[in-house]
């Protein structure tokens, strides 16, 4: 297993930067190799300029600017993500990240007739963990739709390997969470990152 772990909060100490201790020391228990990529200390930029817009269908230029981070998702076959969700969804950071490194040619192919449909490109990518904390509760944040949740568990879903396993936490009402509530949380992360781990 070869995972590659997509961190977004901007601020070191967080709850979320607990998360990230967990699922990384989970991995090195069980031998897992890993790539980190922490897009806040990284300096990532998310902004789709005018160029990037320009060339995001034009294989390989769309990747010039971003050929690590697509090289990483080349390389890995586990994709996990550890964001906090904020307006029900994800960072603009992580959106932003998705939005230039998920290009075609690397995350999907470009239909090759008319009305065609785009194909996964992510089909060596058999496994997914998505782990979040909301402000929200469980019930509003379903009312919603969580369309960060959507996003990534069914959007990105639909790139990866066709039987990937999935698994998802999210720590609601993270504005009322006490310490028993987040060590409780970490307790579920790493029930669940383990199975993913050993599926």
């Amino acid at each position: 297993m070869k995972a590659l772990v997509v961190y977004s909060h901007p601020r070191e100490g967080s709850f979320n930067a607990a998360i990230r201790d967990l699922v990384i020391s989970r991995l090195e228990e069980h031998g897992v190799e890993y790539r980190l990529r922490d897009l806040y200390a990284e300096g990532f930029d998310p902004t789709m300029s005018a160029h990037d817009h320009e060339v995001y269908e034009t294989v390989p230029e769309n990747r010039a600017l971003v050929d690590r981070d697509c090289t990483d998702l080349e390389w890995c076959d586990a994709l996990i993500f550890v964001y906090p969700t904020w307006w029900y969804g994800m960072p603009a950071m992580l959106k932003g990240w998705l939005d230039r490194v998920m290009v075609p040619g690397v995350s999907f192919i470009l239909p090759e007739t008319v009305g065609g449909d785009i194909k996964p490109g992510l089909t060596h990518i058999n496994k997914l963990g998505v782990f979040t904390t909301c402000g929200a509760s469980r019930l509003l944040t379903f009312f919603v739709g969580s369309p960060g949740k959507r996003t990534l568990m069914r959007g990105v879903r639909l790139l990866l390997a066709k039987r990937a396993k999935t698994k998802f936490a999210a720590h609601f009402l993270m504005d009322s969470s006490t310490p028993e509530s987040r060590a409780a949380h970490l307790d579920l992360v790493k029930t669940r990152l383990d199975k993913l781990i050993t599926a």
